[in-house]
Protein backbone atom coordinates (compact mmCIF):
# COMPACT_ATOMS: atom_id res chain seq x y z
CA UNK A 1 0.00 0.00 0.00
CA UNK A 2 2.75 2.28 0.04
CA UNK A 3 3.19 2.37 -3.89
CA UNK A 4 -0.89 4.02 -3.26
CA UNK A 5 -1.08 7.73 -3.91
CA UNK A 6 -4.80 8.10 -3.26
CA UNK A 7 -8.36 7.33 -4.55
CA UNK A 8 -10.69 8.15 -7.22
CA UNK A 9 -14.03 7.15 -9.18
CA UNK A 10 -13.95 6.10 -12.20
CA UNK A 11 -16.79 4.93 -14.46
CA UNK A 12 -15.30 2.20 -16.23
CA UNK A 13 -17.36 2.45 -19.06
CA UNK A 14 -17.51 -0.76 -21.64
CA UNK A 15 -18.07 -0.65 -25.37
CA UNK A 16 -20.32 -3.97 -25.60
CA UNK A 17 -20.52 -4.48 -29.09
CA UNK A 18 -16.62 -4.52 -29.54
CA UNK A 19 -16.28 -6.03 -26.40
CA UNK A 20 -18.12 -9.48 -27.63
CA UNK A 21 -16.14 -9.00 -30.78
CA UNK A 22 -14.07 -11.58 -29.87
CA UNK A 23 -13.41 -13.72 -26.10
CA UNK A 24 -11.24 -10.97 -25.10
CA UNK A 25 -12.74 -7.62 -22.74
CA UNK A 26 -9.56 -5.55 -23.56
CA UNK A 27 -11.08 -3.74 -27.23
CA UNK A 28 -14.34 -2.78 -25.38
CA UNK A 29 -12.69 -1.10 -22.03
CA UNK A 30 -10.03 1.20 -24.22
CA UNK A 31 -11.90 3.96 -26.30
CA UNK A 32 -10.91 7.40 -26.46
CA UNK A 33 -13.20 9.52 -23.90
CA UNK A 34 -14.85 6.48 -22.49
CA UNK A 35 -13.25 6.02 -18.84
CA UNK A 36 -13.68 9.44 -17.01
CA UNK A 37 -11.58 9.93 -14.15
CA UNK A 38 -12.24 12.26 -11.11
CA UNK A 39 -12.67 14.73 -9.84
CA UNK A 40 -10.18 14.54 -7.28
CA UNK A 41 -7.57 12.10 -5.72
CA UNK A 42 -8.31 11.36 -1.93
CA UNK A 43 -5.50 9.89 0.27
CA UNK A 44 -5.61 6.95 1.72
CA UNK A 45 -4.75 8.83 5.08
CA UNK A 46 -8.63 10.94 4.11
CA UNK A 47 -10.49 8.04 3.74
CA UNK A 48 -10.53 3.97 4.46
CA UNK A 49 -12.39 2.74 1.63
CA UNK A 50 -11.96 -1.04 3.20
CA UNK A 51 -15.62 -0.73 3.48
CA UNK A 52 -16.86 2.07 1.76
CA UNK A 53 -20.10 2.25 -0.24
CA UNK A 54 -20.00 2.51 -4.12
CA UNK A 55 -23.07 2.97 -6.30
CA UNK A 56 -23.88 4.12 -9.41
CA UNK A 57 -27.18 6.00 -10.60
CA UNK A 58 -28.51 6.01 -14.37
CA UNK A 59 -31.24 8.55 -14.86
CA UNK A 60 -31.73 9.69 -11.02
CA UNK A 61 -32.40 5.82 -10.78
CA UNK A 62 -30.01 3.38 -8.22
CA UNK A 63 -28.71 0.61 -10.76
CA UNK A 64 -25.67 -1.02 -9.19
CA UNK A 65 -25.05 -0.49 -5.13
CA UNK A 66 -22.58 -2.57 -2.80
CA UNK A 67 -19.37 -1.87 -1.02
CA UNK A 68 -15.91 -2.41 -1.12
CA UNK A 69 -15.47 -5.23 1.11
CA UNK A 70 -16.65 -7.73 -1.57
CA UNK A 71 -13.74 -6.56 -3.86
CA UNK A 72 -12.77 -9.91 -5.38
CA UNK A 73 -8.82 -9.13 -4.72
CA UNK A 74 -7.55 -6.33 -2.53
CA UNK A 75 -6.21 -4.13 -3.96
CA UNK A 76 -2.76 -5.17 -2.69
CA UNK A 77 -3.34 -8.31 -4.66
CA UNK A 78 -3.92 -6.42 -7.42
CA UNK A 79 -0.90 -4.44 -7.13
CA UNK A 80 1.25 -7.24 -7.24
CA UNK A 81 -0.31 -9.43 -10.00
CA UNK A 82 -0.45 -6.47 -12.81
CA UNK A 83 3.54 -5.64 -11.59
CA UNK A 84 4.19 -9.82 -12.86
CA UNK A 85 3.42 -8.72 -16.08
CA UNK A 86 3.99 -4.92 -16.79
CA UNK A 87 5.59 -2.43 -14.96
CA UNK A 88 3.52 0.14 -13.06
CA UNK A 89 4.71 3.98 -13.00
CA UNK A 90 3.73 6.76 -11.11
CA UNK A 91 0.44 8.22 -12.61
CA UNK A 92 -0.96 4.36 -13.90
CA UNK A 93 -4.57 3.84 -12.43
CA UNK A 94 -5.79 0.32 -11.82
CA UNK A 95 -9.69 0.07 -11.89
CA UNK A 96 -10.71 -2.31 -9.93
CA UNK A 97 -14.08 -3.30 -11.18
CA UNK A 98 -17.66 -2.86 -10.60
CA UNK A 99 -20.39 -4.04 -8.01
CA UNK A 100 -23.48 -6.35 -9.51
CA UNK A 101 -25.60 -4.84 -11.75
CA UNK A 102 -24.37 -4.83 -14.91
CA UNK A 103 -26.74 -3.55 -17.86
CA UNK A 104 -26.50 -6.53 -20.28
CA UNK A 105 -26.51 -8.98 -17.01
CA UNK A 106 -29.86 -7.81 -16.38
CA UNK A 107 -33.34 -9.11 -17.06
CA UNK A 108 -34.28 -7.63 -19.26
CA UNK A 109 -31.27 -6.00 -20.47
CA UNK A 110 -30.14 -1.91 -19.81
CA UNK A 111 -27.81 -0.75 -22.31
CA UNK A 112 -26.52 3.45 -21.92
CA UNK A 113 -27.62 5.46 -24.44
CA UNK A 114 -27.15 8.95 -25.93
CA UNK A 115 -28.37 11.72 -23.49
CA UNK A 116 -28.41 9.21 -20.25
CA UNK A 117 -26.93 10.78 -17.31
CA UNK A 118 -24.60 8.18 -15.11
CA UNK A 119 -22.99 9.30 -11.39
CA UNK A 120 -20.42 7.18 -9.50
CA UNK A 121 -20.16 7.11 -6.26
CA UNK A 122 -17.68 5.99 -3.51
CA UNK A 123 -18.12 6.80 0.28
CA UNK A 124 -15.56 8.80 1.15
CA UNK A 125 -13.61 9.41 -2.25
CA UNK A 126 -16.65 11.39 -4.21
CA UNK A 127 -18.80 11.01 -7.22
CA UNK A 128 -18.37 11.46 -11.09
CA UNK A 129 -21.17 12.57 -13.27
CA UNK A 130 -21.44 11.80 -17.01
CA UNK A 131 -23.36 12.35 -19.66
CA UNK A 132 -23.84 9.85 -22.64
CA UNK A 133 -22.83 11.00 -25.84
CA UNK A 134 -23.68 8.76 -29.28
CA UNK A 135 -20.71 8.40 -31.11
CA UNK A 136 -21.00 10.47 -34.07
CA UNK A 137 -21.50 8.29 -37.34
Amino acid sequence: MDHVLGYCVSNDVTMRDYQNKSHQWLQGKIWDNTTPLGPYIVTPAEADITKAGISTTLNGEVVQKSDLSHLIFSIPTLIATISEFTTLEPGDVILTGTPSGVGYRRDPQLFLKDGDTITVTVEGVGSITNTVTAEAT
